[in-house]
């Protein structure tokens, strides 16, 4: 390995010559330390509509599973939302 390809590798890119060609050739993306979502996270769109338009309280809403936010919204437009 060049002395400029070890600088871009770890200076530009921030990972190894494993890590690099993992995600060239297999599309696995380093791990950059961003939080993963929780595996029965809302979907954005149902947030959306929960806070604006039902007025739910975000933090009512971080508690709800997929169920009860679909059960909560579906009440909304039940009462004439």
């Amino acid at each position: 390995m060049g002395a400029l390809w070890g600088h871009i590798l770890r200076d530009q890119l921030h990972v190894d010559e494993t890590q690099f060609w993992a995600c060239a050739r297999d599309g696995a993306r380093p791990d950059r330390g961003m939080p993963k979502p929780p595996a029965q996270a809302l979907p954005a769109e149902l947030v959306h509509l929960l806070v604006h338009r039902a007025g739910v309280d975000e933090r009512e809403i971080a508690q709800m599973t997929l169920e009860q936010a679909m059960e909560r919204v579906n009440r909304y437009w039940a009462e004439g939302g």
